[in-house]
């Protein structure tokens, strides 16, 4: 996910400056406890999209409470699998955890013919980490103003309409999946690496539409360049009030939002899994973590192991039904 200059400002800045010191003042631990030694994160995404700069402010906190520095490890690829299979085959000791998304822990498994690791056996959830919605946008000067307005056009004139994604795989892709399943449309789909050059053409009148993650488009919204139609949560989004959910629009039942979480090697004690259960809790409580997270149109959720457990498994049952039914494969 693309990186805008508000999520600079608000959160990748900070952490950073945190970060760049390389430690954090800590007490030393006790002898023989855990972590006795630095601990570090496999994230699945590039550096500096949202989910990777929400992972470096939440970093530096999270080794404040564990008295051990917290080192970021970028390992981008293959819809997250690249990261993922690295964390498979790490010790499951508690010094090497991983970040995930939706893609690598809960779709690729129906979209690849070949996984690398066993999202259900291969890991431990540890938490859930945050939410980022997706907003549905058009050309501002298009006849199409709302929800409805799309549908009647694209009824009107099957695949003829196109709309722009992140790329085949994303949880964007599969967000237009469903919204096309669901409300019965056919539309010509145009992939992108990455929301920025989706956001820009959308901008540019290039594709009449884009579905983009929040921290991408929120500027552009907020200066008119793109029209926001509707936003894919259950609920409508603080940042964009008046801009209704496409289940308001018309899309009945319809819910999806880009998510990642923490995951540890599938031995890894219980009393880690435990620890690091807690202590991200209260780092992702924080009220100047929320802060710098909603300020980038991320929305933190902390869960238990349980929680993000059962959040996996539901997501994987209704990924693979929509992946099933549009046909979509990758190698």
């Amino acid at each position: 996910m693309a990186l805008t200059s508000t999520l600079h400002r608000a959160v990748l800045a900070g952490a950073l400056a945190l970060l760049g010191s390389g430690t954090i003042a800590q007490p030393a631990p006790a002898a023989g406890a855990w972590p006795a030694r630095p601990i570090r994160i496999i994230v699945t995404f590039p550096p500096g999209g949202s989910a990777d700069a929400t992972v470096r402010i939440v970093a530096p906190k999270l080794g404040e409470r564990l008295g051990q520095q917290v080192v970021i490890d970028n390992r981008p690829g293959a819809g997250g699998n690249i990261g993922l299979a690295a964390l498979a085959k790490s010790d499951a000791d508690g010094y090497t955890l991983g970040v995930g998304a939706a893609g690598g822990l809960a779709a690729n498994v129906s979209l690849y013919p070949k996984m690398p690791f066993d999202a259900q056996k291969d890991f431990v959830p540890i938490s859930l980490l945050a939410h980022i919605p997706f907003v549905l946008v058009a050309v501002p000067t298009s006849p199409l103003k709302t929800v409805g307005d799309l549908i009647a056009q694209a009824k009107a004139e099957p695949g003829k309409l196109s709309v722009g994604h992140g790329g085949n795989g994303t949880a964007m892709h599969l967000s237009v999946q469903l919204m096309k399943q669901i409300a019965g449309i056919d539309l010509a789909e145009v992939a992108y690496r990455g929301s920025g050059p989706v956001a820009l053409d959308v901008i540019g009148g290039q594709v009449p539409l884009g579905m983009l993650d929040l921290p991408s488009v929120l500027q552009h919204v907020k200066a008119g360049k793109v029209r926001a139609l509707a936003v894919t949560g259950e609920q409508r989004l603080a940042a964009l009030p008046d801009v209704p959910t496409l289940a308001e629009a018309g899309v009945k039942g319809y819910e999806s939002t880009g998510w990642f979480g923490v995951v540890a090697p599938a031995a890894t004690p219980a009393p880690i899994v435990a620890r690091l259960q807690t202590e991200l809790r209260a780092v992702l409580v924080d009220p100047e973590v929320v802060a710098g997270a909603r300020a980038a149109g991320v929305e933190l959720s902390p869960t238990t192991s349980a929680e993000f457990g059962r959040f996996i498994g539901t997501e994987t049952a209704k990924w693979a039904d929509v992946i099933k039914r549009s046909g979509t494969k990758l190698e």
